[in-house]
Formats: structure tokens, C-alpha cells, sequence
């Protein structure tokens, strides 16, 4: 078995894979500059580039933390001037609302908020400033446009330049519609623009209102009439983000109401879905098996699982598709339970993290070997059948491993990175909170890099402690300004013992009169409320824990 050890330093076959890991990213990434670059993808077979997703060179801001999470910091600094110079979201592309939000706009927050720890001479304000920033709020004002419908729930797709089309369709899937919270409520509380966290807000809370009598959501929902169209409920795709974005925009804003959501879904998902650790699909108004299949979007449910403390399921459901992937050497989009084969036209594995961003929520939960020996089966398959020479390309069909000319952004965002953070159990990423930077903002000293980083579903790691940087309560203004005067009145109070040795009985230096006078208002002001600490920490506002060494959200009530 493959085995990491938890503390200092690595086990010779965990560095062995690690490095493997680094190989199989710069194999990829480098091809992407050399033949793809400024398209969005690389097509990996054909050694050129297409655009996909709306034209903004994709593959590299999915990428860009990658770089610095494998320590590549000069080329992450050449990047960011790289995507300043050239992405322009002011063109006349129609682009996916879902997609754009998850890669383009939490891709550049990420970055953004990771720019100091890369060396990068931030500017003064940051975090609650800087170029990146400004650029994923511009891309995140084009999606606006879509969440002006009579529900609140967003179009799926907009253009960049004109807004919705007069033609859209008003259906989308509730991925779509409920996968916004983290990048949106990040966006917030970094600029203070209260319009991002609510429309997320709103939408999230749509969808909870016409959920079914039982509990459950279906995959497609008219965003005008709040029909549903598409009455399949599961975990899996149309869905899954859904899920995954109330129990991480709960952790990631302390919110109470979010995560009393998903525990009412996950209570219906247990009782209506849930077959011998298998999670089925089933009519979202009756309870009845639609389809019994498991698709391999429903492997980040494990994952999921443990950030909720639930790790004994987690586990057991991890298992099962763990036997999937040895079956094939990857996930099929589609697998019959009772026929355990393949489904028709759903046979290939376009190189999804779900599956391994599993086994590192739970390897860092639980140090079971197994998940280790997941992400060795994954490095062999993924070298052995889709690797290229221009490339990795997707597995178009897992039985005889025929290949298909793409290279998803996704493979460089997400599953190369969650097999890397696998096998370094030292990287930054895992910090537990031993390590932290002091940044003075406007508004105060804040904490930063400490750990805790929640994920958006395209593997961009958000600081949480950043989303506390930029917004101060009001009651909180009194400490700031005491806590800036008293940084000054020390400075003084230095230069002036510099310049003039103590001469009193008691070896004290004489106090600037505007010191003592500053110190006076500072007392009175105090006397006058509660004291406690000027750098505390915000209140969870309800009973519960983030283990930030495993990211495990407990639910203590």
C-alpha cells in the first residue's frame, strides 16, 4: 500500500507520485501554451485549440493556482500580467452563466487572493483591491443580466455584450442555478457590493421554496413559470454543485440557514435515493426508481460527506466506486447498478477529478491508505490510456479506450490538482492554521493564509478569513481607529525616546502630549462599551466547528 506519513516530510512512494503528478501537469500545460493558447482548450490529438466555454484562454485561469500550489511562482506571476493584458469579457459571445461563474470568476478570485503569497507587489487596499479582482467582477456583472427573471433563478446562458437573448430558453438545470454563493458572496464581501451575494442568495433560496412535497429537487427548472421540467431527483449531474455550494456556503459564511437546508435535503436524499450505499435516481414527487445508475459527477458526494462529518458513510459509498474505477480504470459517465456494466453512449471518462477530490477530503479525515492507493490507480490509468504527445486526451470509451480530441480546462483546475494535494500533505493548502500572514487593510489587521480553504466546484481554493478583510460591523469601527491610534501614538512615543533619554525617577520616557490626550480618548471611549479584544475572531453564529486540518464541518447541536 501507498502511505504518506501525516507529519514533516514524505514517504519515498508518496514523493514519487507527487512528482509524477507535477510531470503529468507540465505535459499538459506546456502543450496548452505551445499549440492551444489564446483558445480556450487544447485539442490534444490534433496538437491545436479550440474555444469552448466563451473564448477567455480558459485553460489558463483554471490553471493559475495550480501553478502556485505546485510552488511555480514565477510563471504564476507571468500568467496574471498575461490574462490582464489579454481576456476582455466585453465581446459578443454567448457563454454559460454556470460555467463562467465557476472557472473565469472563482478561477481570478482565487488568484487574486493567493497574488501576495506568490510574490506578487500587491497594491495598497488589497485584499479588498487589486487588478484580478476587478476583473472577475467585471465577468461577474455580465452574468447579472441573467438573474433578472420573475423567480430570481438565472438563465443558463447569457452574451457578454447584449445580456440575455429574446430567444433563451427558461430552462435550466438546478446546478445551474445554485452553484453562485461562494464566488458571488466572496465578490461581496471583497467589494462591498451587496448585489452579487444576493442574487446568489435569491436563486438558492427558489429552489428550496418549490422543492417537492418529499423534500426533493428535480435537474431542470423553468426559471419564469418555477416548473419543473425534468422531474429526475439525485446527486448527480444537473444537481450536484446544488448541494455542494449550501454545505460550502454555509462553512465559508458561517451561515446557519444554509446548512439546516442541506441537512433537510440530505435527510430526504437518505430515505428516497439511498440503496446499499448506492445513491440512485428517483421521481422527485413520489419517491420511485427512475433510473438506477451512478454517474461519475456523484463521486464528489463522499467528499461532501466528510465535510459534514458523516466520513463512516462517506467511506462506504467511496468504496463502491472505487470498485467502478478498477473495474474500467476510470469512471463512465453512466454505470448500471444491477447490470454493473456500462450504459449506452455513456461510456466515457473525460478525466473527471470527482472520485479523486473524494479520496483527498477523506484521506485528510481519516489517513486511510486506500485513498492513497486511488490516486496511484489513477496517475497508472490516466498516463496509460489518455496520455499523448500533445497531451491528455479525453477517454472517449473506457472498454476499449478509444480517445476524443479534448483536453477540458477542468483536467488542469481540478483533477491534477486534488491528486497532487493528495500526495503533499505539506502543501500550504493543508495549513492548519500553525502558519498565517498579518495584512492591514482599511479597515484593520486581518489574518490571512491560515487555512481553512473551501474549494469552489472547480477546485479554486477561497481563503475564508479574506471575506472578514473588507467589511468591518459598525460597532467594530471604534477598535479599528483605537487600534490605528495606538499603532501611531507608538510609533511617536519611539522616535521621541530616540531623540531625548528617560530622565524621571521611575526609567520611563516623558509622554508626547498629544499621546496622553489620545490615550484619554481611547479610555473614555472604552469605558463606555464591553471590552474584550481588538483582534478577536468573528462569532459562529451557530453551534458548530470547522476542523481546519481536514476541513471537517461538524454539526454539534
Amino acid at each position: 500500500a501507498v502511505r504518506c506519513p501525516p507529519g514533516p516530510g514524505l514517504s519515498a512512494p508518496c514523493l514519487c507520485r507527487r512528482e509524477r503528478v507535477r510531470a503529468m501537469f507540465y505535459h499538459a500545460y506546456e502543450h496548452y501554451l505551445e499549440s492551444a493558447f489564446p483558445y480556450d482548450e487544447l485539442r490534444p490529438l490534433t496538437c491545436d485549440g479550440q474555444d469552448t466555454w466563451g473564448s477567455f484562454s480558459l485553460t489558463l485561469i483554471d490553471a493559475l493556482d495550480t501553478l502556485l500550489i505546485l510552488g511555480n511562482v514565477s510563471e504564476f506571476q507571468r500568467v496574471v500580467n498575461v490574462l490582464q493584458e489579454g481576456v476582455d469579457f466585453d465581446i459578443d459571445v454567448n457563454a454559460s452563466v454556470f460555467e463562467t461563474n465557476i472557472r473565469v470568476v472563482g478561477g481570478l478570485l482565487s488568484a487574486h487572493l493567493l497574488s501576495r503569497k506568490a510574490g506578487i507587489e500587491v497594491e495598497a487596499g488589497w485584499p479588498c483591491s487589486g487588478p484580478l479582482l476587478r476583473m472577475a467582477e467585471e465577468a461577474a456583472r455580465k452574468l447579472l443580466p441573467a438573474f433578472q427573471t420573475p423567480t430570481g433563478m438565472p438563465y443558463g446562458t447569457v452574451n457578454l455584450l447584449h445580456g440575455v437573448n429574446p430567444g433563451e430558453t427558461p430552462v435550466t438545470c438546478t446546478a445551474g442555478i445554485g452553484t453562485f454563493i461562494v464566488e458571488f458572496a466572496t465578490l461581496s464581501h471583497l467589494t462591498g457590493d451587496p448585489v452579487f451575494e444576493d442574487v446568489a442568495r435569491k436563486a438558492l433560496k427558489a429552489l428550496w421554496k418549490n422543492r417537492s412535497d418529499i423534500g426533493l429537487v428535480g435537474n431542470h427548472i423553468d426559471v419564469i413559470t418555477a416548473k419543473w421540467v425534468a422531474q429526475d431527483a439525485g446527486i448527480g449531474a444537473g444537481v450536484d454543485s446544488y448541494f455542494e455550494y449550501l454545505v460550502k456556503g454555509a462553512i465559508l459564511l458561517q451561515d446557519k440557514e444554509l446548512m439546516s437546508m442541506f441537512l433537510e435535503y440530505n435527510k430526504a436524499i437518505k430515505n428516497y435515493t439511498k440503496f446499499d450505499d448506492w445513491y440512485l435516481w428517483v421521481q422527485m414527487y413520489k419517491g420511485t426508481v427512475s433510473m438506477p445508475v451512478f454517474q461519475s459527477l456523484e463521486a464528489y458526494w463522499p467528499g461532501l460527506q466528510s465535510l459534514i462529518g458523516d466520513v463512516d458513510n462517506a467511506m462506504r459509498t467511496f468504496l463502491n466506486y472505487y470498485t467502478v474505477w478498477k473495474q474500467f480504470g476510470g469512471l463512465p459517465e453512466f454505470y448500471n447498478i444491477p447490470q454493473g456494466y456500462t450504459v449506452d453512449k455513456r461510456e466515457g471518462y473525460p478525466l473527471r477529478p470527482e472520485l479523486i477530490e473524494s479520496a483527498m477530503y477523506l484521506y485528510r479525515a481519516t489517513r486511510d491508505p486506500t485513498l492513497l492507493e486511488l490516486g496511484r490507480d489513477a496517475v497508472e490509468s490516466i498516463e496509460k490510456i489518455s496520455k499523448v504527445d500533445c497531451g491528455f486526451a479525453t477517454i472517449k470509451d473506457l472498454r476499449d479506450h478509444r480517445l476524443d480530441n479534448r483536453m477540458e480546462s477542468f483536467f488542469l483546475a481540478e483533477t491534477i490538482k486534488y491528486l497532487y494535494l493528495l500526495f503533499d500533505p505539506d502543501n500550504f493548502i493543508h495549513n492548519d492554521g500553525s502558519d498565517f500572514d498579518v495584512v492591514v487593510t482599511p479597515y484593520g489587521e486581518c489574518v490571512l493564509n491560515a487555512g481553512g480553504y473551501i474549494f469552489n466546484t472547480e477546485a479554486h481554493p477561497i481563503d475564508p478569513a479574506a471575506l472578514h478583510c473588507c467589511r468591518k460591523r459598525k460597532e467594530e469601527q471604534w477598535e479599528v481607529e483605537d487600534l490605528m491610534r495606538e499603532f501611531y501614538s507608538r510609533k511617536k512615543t519611539k522616535k521621541f525616546t530616540l531623540k531625548r533619554a528617560p530622565n524621571n525617577g521611575e526609567g520611563e520616557s516623558a509622554k508626547d502630549p498629544e499621546d496622553a490626550s489620545s490615550e484619554k480618548a481611547g479610555e473614555k471611549r472604552n469605558s463606555k462599551k464591553s471590552s474584550h479584544s481588538l483582534l478577536s475572531c468573528p462569532s459562529q453564529s451557530f453551534n458548530s466547528k470547522l476542523a481546519v486540518l481536514g476541513q471537517v464541518f461538524l454539526d454539534n447541536t
